[in-house]
C-alpha cells in the first residue's frame, strides 16, 4: 500500500491530460522490428571495462520500455539493430558475479568474453506472471572495443535477466480478477505491469484482462470476455477524470454475463486507479442503464467464501474439538471424547464438520453436522492430513458438501455429500503434485481455484480444475524453494497470499504471495521454537501454536500475544 499510494496520486495528476496514448504491456514481442537506442537515451560512460558494461547492460535490462533502449545503448552497432529479446524475464538474485573467461582466452586484445554467474529466482512469463524457479544461472557475454575506443556487447542474449531489486523497482503487482464459475467467486491472478509511466497503468492491466488467465490458472476460473473481446480504442481519462473503457466483441452476452464482465474490469482496475469507470460496449452502455462503476458499487461476490465473523474458529486439545472463542468443548461426540480426534476442520459456512479419528490402529475421517454424531466415511490410512472444506458450491444451498484430504502422505482423496446423505469417495487426479514428494499437509483456498500444500517440506500451490466428470490439480509451483523450507502448517491469509509455519527457529512463521514472488517474516517475538501449527483467514488475526500454547498477532513486526483460551498442545483452525 505504501508504494502503491504515490503511484494512485500521480496517476490522479495526470488524470486530466486529455488523450495522451497509454502504452501496452512493453514486453518485447517476436517478430516485431528491431529498434535502436533513442536519441535522448544517453551513452555510457566513457572508459568503463567489459566487467561494468556487462553489468550496467543486466541493470538497465529491468526498465521497461520500447525496443529495451536503456539496455540497448551497451550494444554494439549491429547489434543495436539486430537484437531481438524474448518475452518475458529472468529474475535473479541481487548479488551476481560478472568474470573474464579464462578457459578460451581470445587472441585479439580487443575481444573479451565475460561470464554472469548467479542464482535465478523465477521468470516473468510472457503472460505476465511470476513463475518460481530455483536454479543457478549462468551466461556469456561477447564484448569487443569499438573504434571510438569503447567496449560493446556484441552477442546480447535474447532472454533477458534482471535483478531481483531492479524488478521490484520497475514492476507492479497487480491482482486480476477472474470468475469462478464453481463458486461465484473472483479469483485473483498475480500479474506484473510495468511501473511507469503511471498513466499508463491501467490501459496495462486492461490488457491483461482481456489477455485472460496466465497458463497457472487456466481452466480453473472461466474467461468472461474470450478471445473476440477488444477495446475499441486507448484505454484513456477523459477532462473530468472519468476513465473510459470502450469493449467490441461482447455481442449478444446476457444481462448476467455483461454484469459479471464489468464486475471483473471494474476489480481488477482498483489498485490501479481512483477514478471512475465508464464502461462501454460498442459505444453504448455495457450494462444498459449503469454507465458509470466504482468498485464501492459492486455487489460482495465473495461473501460466500469468507468466514462469517461470528465464527471465531476452533481448535484440538487431547484428542478433543473446542472453542477458540471461550475454550469450551463442542457438542456431540467430537468434544465430549467420544472420538479420539487427532485433526479436524470446519466447513466455511460453519455447519459441519470434518474431524480425522484415531481407531482401531489406524486414522479414519469422520463427517457430519456440527455438534452431532459424525458419520464414519470409507476413508482410512495409516496417517490423513488435516482435513480442508470445499468453498460453499453456488447453487448448493449454502451448505459446504466436499471434503479433501491426504492418505498415507501420497493419494489426495476428496469426499462429497451423495443425495441419499451418505459422504463417498471421489477421484482427484493429483499426479502432478504428488510426483513431486510427500504431502503433510493441504488447504484447499477459501474460493475453490486453488490449493496449498505442504510437501517434502516445502510450500508448493497448484490450480484446481474442475469438468463435469473430473477434478485435477495442475501447475503445481514450488514457492521460496531456495530459502523457505521445514514448512510444517500452512493456511490462506487472503486470496493470494498464504501464511506458513516452519520448524525452523530463524523463520517460525512467514508471508508469502502465492506466486511466491517475495517473503516476509514474522517477528519471532514471544514465541518458542519449533512452531506447530498455523491457522490464517480475511480479517482475522494470525494464530499460531507452539510449545507454549497459542499465540495472535495482526500485522508482519507485530509482537505475539498469547491467545485468550491458549492452552498446550493445541492444534487450531479457522474455517475452510
Amino acid at each position: 500500500m505504501k508504494r502503491l499510494l504515490p503511484l494512485l496520486a500521480a496517476f490522479l495528476l495526470v488524470a486530466g491530460c486529455a488523450n495522451i496514448p497509454l502504452e501496452s504491456q512493453p514486453v518485447a514481442v517476436p517478430g516485431e522490428k528491431p529498434g535502436q537506442a533513442p536519441a535522448d537515451v544517453a551513452e555510457p560512460v566513457a572508459g568503463i571495462d567489459p566487467l561494468t558494461v556487462t553489468r550496467q547492460f543486466i541493470r538497465n535490462s529491468a526498465t521497461p520500455g520500447t525496443g529495451n533502449a536503456d539496455a540497448r545503448v551497451y550494444l554494439d552497432e549491429e547489434a543495436r539493430r539486430n537484437w531481438k529479446p524474448s518475452p518475458g524475464l529472468t529474475i535473479i538474485d541481487n548479488t551476481f558475479g560478472t568474470v573474464y573467461d579464462t578457459s578460451s582466452p581470445s587472441a585479439n586484445p580487443d575481444e573479451q568474453t565475460v561470464n554472469v554467474r548467479g542464482f535465478k529466482l523465477g521468470n516473468l512469463s510472457p503472460d505476465s506472471a511470476f513463475i518460481p524457479v530455483k536454479a543457478e544461472y549462468s551466461q556469456q557475454f561477447k564484448l569487443r572495443k569499438q573504434p571510438n575506443g569503447q567496449w560493446r556487447i556484441v552477442d546480447p542474449p535474447q532472454e533477458l535477466a534482471v535483478i531481483d531489486e531492479d524488478f521490484a523497482t520497475n514492476y507492479f503487482r497487480v491482482p486480476i480478477s477472474f470468475y469462478s464459475q464453481d463458486s461465484g467467486a473472483f479469483v485473483p491472478d498475480l500479474r506484473y505491469v510495468a511501473a511507469k509511466p503511471q498513466a499508463g497503468l491501467p490501459g496495462r492491466v486492461m490488457d491483461l484482462v482481456l489477455q485472460g488467465p496466465s497458463e497457472g490458472l487456466k481452466g480453473a476460473v472461466k474467461d468472461l470476455l474470450g478471445d473476440q473481446v477488444t477495446t475499441e480504442s486507448n484505454v484513456r481519462s477523459t477532462d473530468d477524470g472519468t476513465l473510459d473503457i470502450n469493449l467490441t466483441g461482447v455481442g449478444g452476452a446476457s444481462l448476467a454475463d455483461r454484469s459479471l464482465i464489468a464486475a471483473q474490469i471494474v476489480l481488477s482496475l482498483q489498485t490501479v486507479t481512483l477514478s471512475r469507470i465508464r464502461l462501454l460496449a460498442d459505444g453504448t452502455a455495457l450494462v444498459p442503464e449503469h454507465e458509470y462503476w466504482r468498485s464501492s458499487e459492486l455487489p460482495n461476490y465473495n461473501v460466500d467464501i469468507a468466514p462469517n465473523s461470528e465464527l471465531l474458529g476452533l481448535m484440538t486439545v487431547n484428542g478433543r474439538v473446542r472453542s477458540l472463542g471461550d475454550g469450551a468443548p463442542v457438542g456431540g461426540p467430537a468434544g465430549n471424547g467420544g472420538y479420539k480426534v487427532v485433526s479436524a476442520a470446519q466447513s466455511v459456512d460453519g455447519k459441519r464438520l470434518a474431524v480425522v479419528e484415531e481407531r482401531e490402529g489406524r486414522q479414519w475421517l469422520r463427517v457430519g453436522e456440527l455438534g452431532h454424531d459424525l458419520g464414519s466415511v470409507d476413508l482410512f490410512g495409516g496417517s490423513l492430513s488435516r482435513p480442508t472444506w470445499r468453498p460453499v458450491a453456488r447453487g448448493g444451498g449454502g451448505i459446504s458438501g466436499e471434503v479433501w484430504t491426504v492418505v498415507d502422505h501420497n493419494t489426495v482423496a476428496r469426499v462429497t455429500l451423495a443425495a441419499d446423505g451418505r459422504w463417498v469417495k471421489a477421484g482427484v487426479d493429483a499426479t502432478m503434485l504428488t510426483s513431486l514428494g510427500q504431502i503433510t499437509e493441504l488447504r484447499l483456498s477459501r474460493d475453490g481455484s486453488r490449493l496449498a500444500a505442504v510437501v517434502n517440506g516445502q510450500l508448493v500451490v497448484a490450480s484446481i480444475v474442475r469438468t463435469a466428470d473430473s477434478v485435477a490439480l495442475r501447475a503445481p509451483r514450488k514457492l521460496q524453494e531456495r530459502d523457505l523450507k521445514d514448512v510444517v502448517d500452512v493456511d490462506w491469509a487472503t486470496q493470494d497470499h498464504l501464511i506458513a509455519a516452519t520448524s525452523s527457529s530463524t523463520l517460525p512463521v512467514v508471508k508469502v504471495p502465492l506466486d511466491g514472488q517475495r517473503m516476509d517474516t514474522f517477528s519471532g517475538s514471544n514465541l518458542t521454537p519449533p512452531v506447530h501449527g498455523v491457522t490464517a483467514a480475511p480479517s482475522r488475526q494470525n494464530l499460531v501454536a507452539d510449545a507454549g500454547g497459542l499465540w495472535v498477532a495482526s500485522e508482519l513486526g507485530e509482537v505475539w500475544r498469547p491467545q485468550a483460551h491458549t492452552v498446550t498442545d493445541a492444534d487450531p483452525f479457522y474455517p475452510g
